[in-house]
């Protein structure tokens, strides 16, 4: 017999429509997202005839649905939590706007924890082409959606959906288009069975697309841990594999190694990551050359019971690195380490101190420990701009051997503002805007 908290669960939306409000031309003109909702309506009715929703329910969303009065970034948030499939209409509208990045980051991060829990990849995200964007265009998270578009159609290919609704010659067309994006979305929501997570606070979320005009920027995640063959006396060995790499701080929540959700986490936000072994690929700094990218030092402090690595990590510490932040998972049900919390600490903040004081308060909360997933999924976007703009504040000091200045290396991020004072988190000023401020809705 199904509970009533899993019939609840079933009747979530299927699906989440995200598309960048196009301004009016000129005063009184019509209100040019009509065709929009013309889509999303149209989408509607093929999900209710494609599912078992009961009436009444949600078949989707778009921030029309959003009642005036009603709390416009927390229904945002909530939404974004629960459907089961993100729908971004493409557009080069879309792509320039930080709002629609935000809900994309959003739901990015739900599929992430959705692929570490369940070492299964949440591919949830079905795009349509509004208007053709051409792909050297496509930020990272986009680029790397594996989406045949032509399964829609040669003419939704190259006009969109956009041309296809306002030309009446095309209207056989658009009806085979969206009802082969409901079949889409409906498949991908059942075989998906992406499950809700806590709503985030669409203010304060980070865009999925980075700075606007830049493509992927490069970031390491280096990880220093120890392996299952090189473990301390007693430590229990189901945290690690073969490789440092393999360091899982967050088993049983996690079934993936930390790294690895890192990465995905911060490709989310348009970097370009690589992930590597404090052991096998951390050399000392050559004082003539300068950082080549960011860095996230993930610290197992586990790995300082090791002479020759604490060792190398204090060395590592006195190098003065500060576009690299340290980031210390530490795991709230692991009682082994809970037990020896305070000895850990106190060997840490001996053997790095420079690291556990620098930076702003996320890089120093960051470094002195993150209890579980969520909180480290949480924390990491700040760390990252935190490094990335200590990279570019000293990237372009290092002269190189010549001894002359190369030009300031370019992550393309807000960097108007002094980064030692500049917290990542956009402040928000007055109230948040309501149902009635989103045709304003751009960036």
């Amino acid at each position: 017999m199904t509970s009533p908290q899993r019939r609840a669960a079933d009747h979530r939306p299927y699906f989440f429509l995200s598309y960048a409000h196009t301004p009016r031309y000129g005063a009184g003109g019509p209100d040019p997202d009509m065709w929009v909702e013309r889509l999303f309506r149209d989408l509607c009715g093929h999900v209710m005839a494609m599912t078992d929703l009961p009436a009444g329910a949600e078949a989707g969303f778009m921030d029309r649905e959003i009642r005036s009065g009603e709390g416009w970034s927390e229904r945002l948030g909530d939404v974004l939590a629960t459907c089961r499939v993100f729908v971004p209409l493409f557009s080069p509208r879309y792509f320039a706007s930080e709002m629609c990045g935000k809900e994309w980051y959003a739901f990015a991060q739900r599929a992430i924890y959705h692929h570490a829990k369940h070492n299964r990849p949440a591919d949830a995200i079905v795009p349509a082409l509004w208007v053709p964007v051409p792909p050297e265009q496509l930020p990272g998270p986009a680029e790397r959606l594996q989406f045949n578009h032509r399964a829609f159609g040669d003419r939704y290919v190259t006009d969109g959906l956009y041309g296809l609704i306002k030309l009446r010659i095309f209207a056989e067309e658009y009806e085979r288009a969206v009802y082969e994006l409901a079949k889409r979305i409906v498949s991908v929501a059942d075989t998906t069975a992406i499950g809700p997570g806590r709503p985030v606070d669409y203010r304060l979320a980070p865009s999925a697309f980075g700075p606007p005009g830049g493509g992927p920027r490069p970031i390491q995640v280096t990880v220093a841990a120890p392996t299952r063959h090189d473990l301390p006396e007693g430590r229990a060995p189901e945290y690690y594999g073969d490789m440092p790499q393999d360091w899982n701080p967050y088993h049983p929540e996690s079934a993936r190694p930390i790294a690895y959700v890192a990465q995905d986490l911060v490709r989310s936000l348009n970097y370009q990551a690589t992930v590597a072994s404090f052991d096998h690929d951390t050399g000392p700094l050559d004082a003539k050359q300068p950082p080549t990218r960011p860095e996230i030092l993930l610290v197992d402090r586990w790995a300082l019971q090791d002479d020759d690595r604490r060792e190398r990590l204090a060395a590592f510490d006195a190098e003065h690195r500060p576009w690299v932040s340290v980031v210390v998972p530490r795991n709230q049900l692991d009682h082994q380490t809970r037990a020896a919390d305070a000895e850990l600490t106190q060997q840490l903040e001996a053997t790095m101190p420079v690291q556990m004081s620098q930076g702003r308060a996320a890089s120093r909360a960051a470094a002195r420990g993150v209890p579980s997933m969520e909180a480290f999924g949480q924390i990491l976007p700040q760390v990252v701009e935190a490094a990335a703009q200590q990279y570019l504040r000293h990237a372009a000091v290092y002269p190189p051997a010549g001894g002359r200045h190369t030009e300031r290396p370019r992550l393309r991020g807000p960097m108007g503002t002094d980064p030692a004072t500049t917290h990542f988190i956009p402040e928000t000023h007055g109230h948040a805007p309501e149902a009635e401020d989103l045709d304003d809705r751009q960036s």
